[in-house]
């Protein structure tokens, strides 16, 4: 031991609290996902299995879509109130014109995704509030969802349908889809130059103006790609259910939120985690599982839900706490 450092090497390098708080919160997501798991198999062994996990998880991928179009908005400190009307209005579309006209469905799809890059570019053009533009938009694709298709009915096409369906080996699909889409993101946002730049959007943009980039065309970007998770969502969505509803994904716009938030995001600095809001979405899905084994109406499973979020939230800000001592 040196006699200049008195203390033993291991507490040396022992992890700040603030390291500590830092790794607990990234932990959180995963922790919690975990959880539910264990909870469920105490509960059903048998919903472990491969079929039992397929019925589980079977709407696990269009929601980790549409929580990671809302974790795109939310990377430049917006927040979409039309993503679930708008995911409804991509399954009307898929469900009436896709099959039997498939160029003019794609093109209605494409011109989706660039509507939603020109609400970027006007929220930020003029400075709206992007609270309020989507809400606005929510009423519009509602309403062009509802005459596109007044009642349930429509059908999915056979590729769609048969795409959606793939039975995979070990485990089934919906695992490996939610893998890769956390995956491929966290690489595109994390690693990427242009994924360092997109979330300094949101957490410095006057430091990003200075550099020589356009904010405009980063917050259209953001709102286009977010529009492609989106219709991604709305195709997978209507390729399982078969068939369509103007109202068929109302709730996607509250999940996406919660799951961004469950899996470590913030609405504002463009703090978030690709891995952290598929996680995050992943457990709103099986917290659904698990109030069903509990016997909980389904009229009271939201009300659930939400008290998931808030213990969630409140652990969260206790390691906040930690990570802010000094």
């Amino acid at each position: 031991m040196n006699a200049s450092n008195p203390l033993p090497l291991a507490a040396t390098q022992r992890p700040a609290p603030r390291e500590r708080a830092r790794l607990l919160r990234s932990a959180l997501p995963g922790v919690s996902l975990a959880v539910l798991l264990v909870a469920i198999f105490i509960m059903q062994p048998r919903a472990m299995s491969y079929l039992g996990l397929n019925l589980m998880l079977n709407l696990a991928v269009p929601i980790a879509l549409a929580t990671m179009a809302q974790m795109l908005i939310i990377t430049v400190n917006d927040l979409d109130l039309s993503l679930g009307s708008f995911i409804s209005f991509v399954a009307c579309v898929a469900a009436t014109v896709l099959g039997p006209h498939p160029w003019l469905g794609s093109l209605a799809l494409l011109g989706c995704i660039a509507v939603y890059a020109a609400l970027g570019a006007l929220v930020h053009g003029r400075n709206l509030p992007a609270i309020v533009v989507t809400l606005g938009m929510s009423f519009i694709w509602m309403g062009a969802a509802i005459l596109l298709l007044p009642s349930p009915g429509g059908a999915a096409p056979a590729w769609l349908q048969g795409l959606v369906r793939i039975k995979t080996p070990l485990l089934p699909l919906a695992i490996f889809v939610c893998m890769g889409i956390a995956l491929l993101m966290h690489a595109f946002l994390a690693r990427s130059t242009l994924g360092v730049i997109l979330r300094g959007a949101g957490g410095n943009p006057q430091a990003i103006g200075r550099r020589g980039w356009s904010l405009l065309r980063i917050k259209a970007g953001l709102y286009g790609l977010a529009g492609t998770f989106g219709v991604l969502s709305g195709l997978f969505l209507v390729g399982l259910t078969t068939s369509a509803d103007a109202n068929i994904a109302l709730r996607y716009t509250l999940l996406s939120i919660a799951g961004v938030i469950l899996g470590g995001g913030e609405f504002v600095g463009g703090r978030v985690s690709a891995v952290g809001a598929v996680l995050g979405a992943l457990t709103l899905v099986l917290a659904g599982s698990l109030l069903s084994f509990l016997h909980i109406s389904p009229d009271w499973q939201i009300g659930a839900q939400g008290a998931i979020l808030i213990l969630v939230l409140a652990l969260r800000a206790g390691v906040n706490r930690l990570e802010a001592r000094p």
